[in-house]
């Protein structure tokens, strides 16, 4: 690329000329100021945004829902990515109505945030919330708590599909969606919408929607590049209305590699979405969302507390091999196939009377790899022996292999509800079906004295003399659901009380199947079925002020292992088939909001729940394949408020904070065999007292940027609170600028991102938890052994520069 000169950029008239060129002076002083605090950002001097020639765009539903290449001009500012910098606190505090905590996000912040980023680490400054990154660009899964929740006991909806593993409940949000198709994300702190097909949100709900299509002919473009050599293509184009049809759509594709940021190896996705849109009548109008993502990347390690007193960021994979290596890197990653297809419906069928239809399927596959040694004359099937495998490259009797794990899972589902509005009062009945299938059966191959396995060419699994694969886990799981809702929602005193009540039933049944030799049972089946009923209240005092109220109940059904797990170096199982009780919440939550100039909400929020399922993992003993299960903490109370402050913009900034204070405790001893742990009393595992955000966004229209302080204190990984990692500050900017159309380019803009400033080198998360760090006499006397907890390494500073425009 030749060198462009700046007179280049510069609009053609001589006053705007002037006004640019003092622009790009203050970068330099924009750039410093934002490393300070607010008050020496706003000593930047203020400058009017450059004037810009309208451009016909199709109606927007909202600010922050259109299509991102639309050019889009309000107040002077115009872009293409679909920012509008009408949104209070950058874009990090949407109006809500609804009479529940809720927090949401748009296109003003998701569109200044890293393009790699997933919803899980673009959500981290709302309340109550920590996005605990283990890596910096947000490319692969992070790990997440809302109020002391994590990931998997909240719930994650795209365009109304449930888009978690419906098993385990691992939410799939680094390959969902390409963060420049996100619409906005609303987030829900309580228990999910009572018309939402999840079963397991007792900490929050999450609910992504993608941008709507332009109406006319385009597209946008974006190249990213950064630090470790991280890179992101993508390309957008948009069909506009197709003939006279009212159908309008975009398809888009994006590559994204990177290297470790710690460790060797690193990361590769390929990701598509398309989508079509047609709308007709009054109120009715259909969606057909496509998305298909292939990606592969090597895992970080978890450490214990002493390895990452000892080796810090240092414990990583290994860069070579050796025999008997099974760290090496090569043998060691996880590929993650997705395929979504949803069509959610709205027809409009008569005065006062709307149908929603959903129907959708997804299609999650691997396989995920890992190194494992085993022995050549004495492994095991099960609980009996594999007899002589008679491998080549053998090393006193030892091979290292290759495991392979290549799940397959298949969901359809149906949501759908009718609605009844009669004057004041609105009725509906809703049903939500969904069917999986999933099949695992994991398998060995050899690795020969370089390193290399014969499985790469995608052949040569180990197969014992009687013929069968040598296997860990061989099973077959088949999950049935079915749900009903009713609610009714009544308006009284000129449409200020709003009173809400509801019933929701959900019945879930399991059947799975082991056909390793010995595993007991062979085939279980178990049912759950939970009643939740609902009700809340608000009030709108006037039109800027608004209480309310609510009560909600919540049920999750167990996650963790359906079937026994083995080891080839073991007869006896690893672990067992979970036999745990669902997991059932009562929550109730006070709040008040104020929109104007400044934006507050306050909520108060207090949970009582049985049977606190805590997801833990742990390696596969002498492995590095990870496995989760579910530990019964029995009862908990939490109890907080929670606070979002936030400014419209106001001579182009919008301050930001939010903030939540959580007491957590276990109301019960934690049963270990036939003895107790005495934790009634203690504070739950994965709940900090303090978290908080302060935020700052400016946007001339021109010149951009914002800084956000993120705080997180201190968490316990036992149920006896005898180990814990550290509180935490990190810290994220954004700097960019935007510019006149150069050609055919609608409004190019260059961004700068810069994750985690300081470098700050700490633990983010907990992924393995314990009763104990420490051996401890239970209260009959046994001395209980020590738990070992495990942790996710923070992620550490990265920098991206972005460089978009429409066309």
């Amino acid at each position: 690329m030749g060198h462009i000169s700046t007179e280049s950029l510069l609009p053609p008239n001589n006053k705007g000329a002037r006004k640019m060129t003092s622009r790009i002076q203050n970068v330099f002083i924009f750039s410093i100021a934002f490393c300070a605090t607010g008050s020496a950002i706003a000593a930047v001097p203020e400058k009017h945004p450059h004037k810009v020639t309208p451009q016909k765009t199709a109606p927007l539903r909202d600010a922050s829902h259109q299509a991102a290449e639309n050019v889009v001009v309000i107040a002077g500012m115009a872009t293409a990515n679909g920012v509008t910098n009408t949104t209070p606190g950058g874009g990090l505090m949407p109006p809500q109505t609804d009479a529940r905590a809720q927090s949401g996000i748009t296109r003003d912040y998701i569109a200044k945030q890293a393009p790699t980023s997933n919803v899980q680490s673009l959500i981290a400054a709302l309340p109550g919330v920590v996005a605990a990154r283990s890596d910096p660009l947000g490319i692969t899964g992070d790990s997440l708590s809302i109020r002391g929740f994590n990931e998997r006991e909240t719930g994650y909806l795209f365009e109304g599909i449930p888009v978690a593993d419906p098993l385990a409940y691992s939410p799939y949000t680094n390959i969902i969606v390409d963060s420049e198709n996100m619409g906005g994300v609303t987030l829900t702190q309580g228990a999910a919408d009572i018309s939402a097909p999840l079963y397991n949100a007792i900490g929050a709900q999450i609910a992504i929607r993608a941008i709507d299509p332009a109406r006319h002919f385009g597209g946008y473009v974006e190249a990213s590049g950064g630090t470790r050599g991280a890179n992101k293509d993508f390309i957008r184009l948009n069909t506009g209305e197709i003939g006279h049809t009212g159908v309008s759509g975009f398809a888009s594709f994006s590559y994204t590699r990177d290297d470790s940021w710690h460790g060797p190896g690193g990361l590769r996705r390929y990701h598509t979405d398309a989508e079509l849109v047609k709308s007709w009548g009054t109120g009715s109008n259909a969606k057909i969302w496509f998305s298909y993502n292939n990606s592969m990347w090597n895992p970080f390690r978890v450490p214990t507390m002493a390895q990452w007193q000892t080796y810090g960021r240092g414990l990583n994979l290994s860069s070579t091999y050796t025999p008997g290596n099974t760290l090496y890197y090569k043998l060691n990653y996880s590929a993650t196939n997705a395929l979504i297809l949803g069509a959610p419906i709205n027809f409009h069928l008569a005065k006062g009377l709307d149908l929603h239809l959903t129907p959708y399927f997804t299609d999650f596959f691997g396989p995920s790899r890992s190194g494992q040694n085993i022995s050549n004359d004495n492994s095991n099937y099960g609980t009996t022996s594999a007899g002589p495998l008679n491998l080549p490259y053998a090393t006193n009797g030892i091979v290292t292999t290759q495991a392979v794990d290549p799940w397959i899972q298949l969901t359809g589902g149906l949501s759908t509800w009718l609605g009844w509005k009669y004057k004041t009062n609105t009725f509906k009945i809703g049903y939500w079906y969904a069917y999986t299938n999933h099949t695992e059966r994991q398998s060995f191959t050899p690795v020969d004295y370089e390193g290399n396995s014969a499985n790469n060419a995608g052949r040569y699994a180990i197969v014992m003399q009687n013929g069968r694969v040598l296997s860990g886990y061989d099973d077959t799981i088949r999950q049935q659901t079915n749900s009903i809702f009713i609610s009714d929602n009544l308006k009284l005193l000129n449409d200020k009380l709003n009173l809400s009540a509801g019933l929701k039933t959900t019945m879930v049944s399991r059947w799975a199947t082991d056909l390793v030799t010995g595993a007991t049972p062979y085939r279980s089946a178990r049912n759950y079925f939970a009643p939740m009923p609902q009700f809340s209240a608000s009030y709108q005092i006037d039109k800027k002020n608004q209480i309310y109220i609510d009560g909600t109940t919540a049920f999750r059904a167990p996650a963790g292992s359906f079937v026994q797990i083995f080891s080839p170096s073991s007869k006896v199982p690893i672990t067992q088939p979970g036999t745990l009780k669902a997991q059932y919440s009562i929550g109730e939550e006070i709040g008040y909001r104020h929109t104007g100039l400044w934006n507050v909400s306050l909520a108060l929020f207090n949970y009582n729940m049985t049977h606190r399922q805590v997801t833990s993992s742990a390696y596969i003993p002498g492995t590095t394949n990870l496995v989760s299960s579910s530990l019964d903490a029995g009862g908990q109370t939490s109890r907080g408020v929670q606070v979002e402050v936030g400014l419209r913009p106001w001579h182009h900034f919008s301050p930001y904070l939010s903030g939540q204070y959580l007491h957590a405790t276990i109301d019960n001893n934690y049963q270990v065999g036939s003895d107790y742990l005495p934790t009634k009393g203690k504070t739950a595992v994965l709940s900090p007292k303090f978290t908080g955000t302060i935020g700052l966004q400016y946007d001339d229209g021109f010149l951009f940027g914002n800084v956000n302080i993120h705080y997180v204190d201190s968490q316990y990984s036992t149920f006896m609170n005898d180990q814990a990692i550290h509180s935490y500050v990190t810290s994220d900017m954004t700097l960019g600028m935007r510019f006149r159309n150069v050609g055919f380019a609608k409004h190019p803009q260059i961004q700068l991102n810069l994750i985690n400033i300081g470098d700050n080198n700490y633990l983010s998360g907990i992924s393995g938890f314990g009763g104990a760090a420490k051996a401890t006499k239970g209260i009959y006397g046994t001395t209980i052994a020590a738990s070992t907890p495990t942790y996710v390494i923070g992620g550490g500073f990265a920098a991206l520069v972005s460089i978009g425009a429409g066309f």
